[in-house]
């Protein structure tokens, strides 16, 4: 191993460690807040009515959960909860509540807490999901470009796609081969399934196949004109269907420079 791959670990493994300290971090003052709070409310003499008082608690929950960590907002809910029951209701300095509508309210933060946890973290998602997307479309379009480039030679562009396509599926590898002849093993359709044999594998549960090559077709003017060698040996690959139909897209692209050149 060289010394730049021994920096490279090293220092990957110092972020990962300084991420998980700022997780825990953020996670520990979400769960200190909403009980110190209800204990510097009770420290007052409880001047401040309990309808604000979980007004107060509800947004220090929205605040956690707005950090995207799931251990943060739970952290919160928890807290606001414990820390209302013990503080701020009667009997206080106790966990048991003699009042319904304190056992309401306890209930309610918990469940608040959970759902605005929830939404937060889906929001979340969906930004990443469009953030994916629109690197999709970028790749496409940065090859599409790649390829009209006048006296572009094929094989830099070759290079390009497959290494784009090993990027959007999560592969170990992806090499193209110039052959008239589809060799035996798994096929990346144009729909974005895969079959074996005329038979679809389930790649949304099971994966890409780590056994095997994967082959992704590339036709131009009408005939095979090569195919992608699609490997996915170390690790078990889950692209997603639009993954794989943004591959094949990749692949068209290719098609329509050879298209060009024979």
């Amino acid at each position: 191993m060289t010394g730049n791959e021994i920096r490279a670990r090293h220092g990957g493994v110092q972020i990962d460690e300084l991420l998980s300290s700022r997780r825990t971090l953020v996670a520990v003052v979400a769960a200190v807040v909403p009980f110190a709070l209800c204990a510097l409310l009770a420290a007052t003499g409880r001047p401040v009515p309990d309808a604000s008082a979980v007004v107060g608690l509800a947004l220090l929950i929205v605040a956690a959960s707005a950090t995207g960590l799931r251990s943060a907002g739970l952290s919160a809910s928890v807290s606001s909860a414990v820390g209302f029951d013990y503080f701020l209701t009667r009997p206080y300095e106790s966990l048991a509540i003699h009042d319904a509508e304190d056992v309401q309210v306890a209930v309610l933060l918990l469940l608040v807490g959970f759902a605005v946890n929830e939404l937060a973290l889906w929001g979340q998602r969906q930004r990443a999901e469009l953030g994916r997307e629109r690197g999709y479309l970028d790749g496409v379009m940065a090859t599409a470009e790649a390829v009209a480039a006048p006296g572009e030679a094929s094989s830099p562009v070759t290079a390009a796609v497959a290494s784009r396509i090993r990027d959007v599926l999560h592969l170990d590898a992806c090499e193209y081969h110039a052959s008239e002849h589809l060799p035996g093993g798994p096929v990346l359709g144009r729909d974005g399934s895969v079959t074996r044999s005329g038979i679809a594998l389930d790649v949304d549960r099971s994966g890409l196949p780590i056994d095997e090559v994967v082959l992704l077709p590339v036709q131009a003017g009408g005939r095979q004109r090569g195919y992608f060698a699609l490997t996915a040996a170390s690790r078990v690959a889950r692209p997603t269907q639009q993954q794989r139909r943004v591959a094949v897209l990749l692949a068209d692209q290719l098609s329509g420079l050879l298209g060009v050149s024979r």
